[in-house]
């Protein structure tokens, strides 16, 4: 078999039987099993149609290199995360494709950290895939699989430990929570409740079809929960991903806002009043973030797009917050990695202890505009388009962190980048104008168009 890469930006993801099949995803368990040495190994899935099936698929992989295997259900991405290390497991998989669409699922390894593995474990793993290099276990070392239950309530608890809920009881918030048929769902509302809140929900039952919005909570996606909003006169919107790890906000006048803007608004809380500290960021997150940081006195520590990066970064430097454009907050004293029940937590924390409703507050904030588009590209063109696109635009200053940022001195900027798990480009561009964005993304797609033409035609 030729090698090839099988993790991408964040865990392993496929169309269900045809790039991930139930066999495939056996044998990954059992490369999997074999770089753990057989420890103790939590299993946990979101509601796609093909979880429980690919849940046996790798936990019959598992099983059979002698792994102690603990199921744990249907849980969001975070919970399963914060329970690999409450519980001092050796390590952990959630079979979730994230925000994909319902065609797709994959597969997050989680280690004993609760953080997904660093790149480094990865490659081990796909080496032990791609040559067997299996170590199977003696037929008296296979167990049976245990069920742990009672990690969502565990989990929950957590959260409320990092919050002032008696502040936050007081004020009596009205929140609506669109967990998009996804697995926040069972955590999210329930949440919000012990917290006082009066939560309205829509889209709140599981449902691996996703029938009333994609898993990714996008604008575009988000108009039902807006007019939810409005409609119940509530205080505030959340809206999940497919495994609720990322949250994004509508304001009380449903006004729907980018996760660059409610991670500032952390972000600027917490340097008032942890002043100093480093601040853990990709470089598509919008240059608010430095703002902010020069402001308050902290520091950016720009990485490669990717929430395991920013994880690992985070841990290596021992920074506290870190987060992302697409709405993932990571919040070390709780956990180290993205978590959507911790960020509305934490946003109802400000709102709570500063009497200002959410509009108020991100007002507040410096305004960029931003234009986020998408350009359709074959996986095996991507570091040939990208490479030929740095050539054209020589004498530029640019930065190769991942993909190529442009910066401009009218503090606009753009950030062409091939997604690490779709046949795609991605562009992000902010300015002070909605003019100047649009202009950059129109300017510079048909820039990479013509080259993904012309590089097609070659073949």
């Amino acid at each position: 078999m030729q090698s090839k890469r099988l993790f991408g930006t964040n865990g392993i993801r496929g169309v269900i039987n045809a790039d991930l099949t139930s066999e495939c995803v056996m044998k990954l368990g059992v490369a999997i099993g074999t770089f753990f040495k057989g420890g103790q190994i939590l299993v946990g899935r979101d509601g796609r149609t093909s979880s429980p099936m690919f849940v046996h698929s790798i936990t019959g992989g598992l099983i059979s290199t002698g792994c102690t295997i603990y199921d744990v259900g249907l849980v969001p991405t975070p919970a399963i995360q914060y329970a690999v290390k409450r519980y001092q497991m050796d390590g952990g998989i959630m079979v979730t494709a994230s925000h994909n669409p319902p065609q797709y699922n994959g597969i997050k390894v989680i280690a004993d950290d609760g953080i997904e593995l660093p790149r480094e474990y990865e490659i081990e793993i796909e080496n032990i895939f791609y040559h067997e290099k299996f170590q199977w276990a003696e037929w008296e070392q296979v167990e049976k699989v245990h069920h742990l239950f009672g990690i969502l309530s565990t989990y929950t608890e957590a959260i409320k430990q990092h919050v002032d809920i008696r502040t936050i009881r007081k004020k009596c918030f009205h929140v609506v929570v669109d967990p998009g048929n996804g697995v926040g769902g069972l955590t999210a509302p329930y949440l919000l409740r012990e917290m006082g809140c009066n939560v309205t929900t829509i889209n709140a039952n599981v449902d691996g079809t996703f029938p009333r919005r994609s898993p990714e909570p996008k604008l575009e996606n988000l108009i039902e929960l807006s007019l939810a909003v409005r409609a119940v006169k509530a205080d505030m919107g959340v809206a999940y991903d497919g495994d609720a790890d990322r949250s994004i906000f509508v304001d009380e006048k449903g006004k729907i806002h980018w996760g660059d803007r409610t991670f500032a608004l952390i972000e600027k809380f917490f340097l008032m009043k942890h002043p100093g500290e480093n601040i853990v960021t990709p470089i598509s997150s919008s240059g608010l973030i430095e703002e902010i940081a020069e402001k308050y006195s902290g520091k950016v520590v720009w990485t490669k797009v990717g929430s395991i990066i920013v994880s690992r970064m985070m841990k290596k430097i021992d920074a506290k917050l870190g987060g992302e454009e697409n709405g993932g907050v990571f919040y070390a004293p709780h956990q180290s990695v993205r978590d959507g029940a911790m960020t509305t937590a934490l946003i109802l924390n400000i709102m709570a202890k500063n009497r200002r409703k959410l509009s108020e507050l991100l007002s507040e904030l410096p305004k960029y505009y931003i234009e986020k588009e998408e350009l359709e590209c074959p996986h095996e063109l991507k570091v040939k388009v990208l490479e030929e696109f740095i050539d054209q635009i020589k004498g530029i200053i640019i930065d190769t962190i991942d993909g190529a940022k442009i910066r401009f001195q009218d503090k606009s900027s753009i950030l062409i980048r091939p997604s690490g798990t779709e046949p795609i480009f991605r562009f992000y561009s902010e300015g002070k104008t909605r003019k100047r964005v649009v202009q950059l993304v129109k300017e510079y797609k048909t820039k990479l168009d013509e080259i993904i033409r012309k590089l097609q035609n070659r073949q």
